[in-house]
């Protein structure tokens, strides 16, 4: 029997101490940039047991000037930036393409952890992108060579028909290629960190870069 959503809200808790643990962070004692901090935290979130800490949501702003957001998985994070792929043809191919600027948040509730990052994005080469797509599964290459992501779909046998026909060419040519696969490398101006506290004083320390070489950041605390 359905329940009111109202009461299902009220009954769930946050950071439930069976299966949250909240370790303590020292913003003053963070690193002098963000990279190596996430870094840590990604890895605290693996060891924590975070069933899919390389998810992210990422922003984009469409064409109409509206906010718009889905889920996507990070694809590594160096000195280059946080990246991440798709199609060009998407529709947040698209939006990144008439403005190439977003923003990426993770959220690791098992340790009560959220970072944001935002600054412009820029596309990898071809070759890169390609080779990020052949160093993932079948099931990925499959999917992108399904491609048409979000066009409108006229019926499940016609996605039925394309996706087997996918997964078939993708096991008999493994490095074959998706010519609209795009590669995206966010470049951030600004990463925050949050930590959750269980007496609501929690820690937010937010770095800025501060020029254009990306070597030299500021930081600075915000009010929970």
């Amino acid at each position: 029997m359905a329940k009111d959503l109202h009461e299902l809200l009220r009954s769930l808790r946050v950071w439930d101490p069976e299966v949250t643990a909240l370790p303590p962070f020292a913003p003053e004692a963070a690193p002098v940039e963000p990279l190596s901090l996430f870094t840590d935290w990604f890895a605290e979130a693996v060891a924590a047991g975070e069933r899919e800490p390389h998810t992210m949501t990422l922003a984009t702003v469409g064409e109409d000037g509206l906010p718009d957001a889905r889920i996507v998985m990070l694809h590594g994070a160096d000195a280059d930036g946080w990246a991440f792929a798709t199609h060009a043809t998407s529709r947040k191919g698209r939006q990144l393409a008439a403005r190439p600027y977003a923003a990426l948040t993770f959220y690791w509730p098992v340790l009560g952890r959220q970072v944001r990052v935002r600054g412009p994005v820029t596309s990898a080469p071809s070759e890169e992108a390609q080779a990020d797509l052949h160093a993932r599964s079948t099931g990925a290459l499959a999917a992108a060579l399904t491609g048409r992501q979000s066009e409108v779909l006229a019926s499940t046998e016609e996605l039925t028909s394309a996706s087997e026909a996918a997964w078939q060419h993708a096991q008999a040519h493994p490095t074959a290629k998706s010519p609209t696969w795009t590669l995206y490398r966010l470049r951030p101006d600004e990463v925050e960190f949050f930590q959750g506290d269980s007496t609501r004083r929690h820690a937010r320390l937010r770095y800025h870069r501060s020029d254009e070489s990306w070597s030299t950041w500021s930081r600075e605390q915000l009010w929970p």
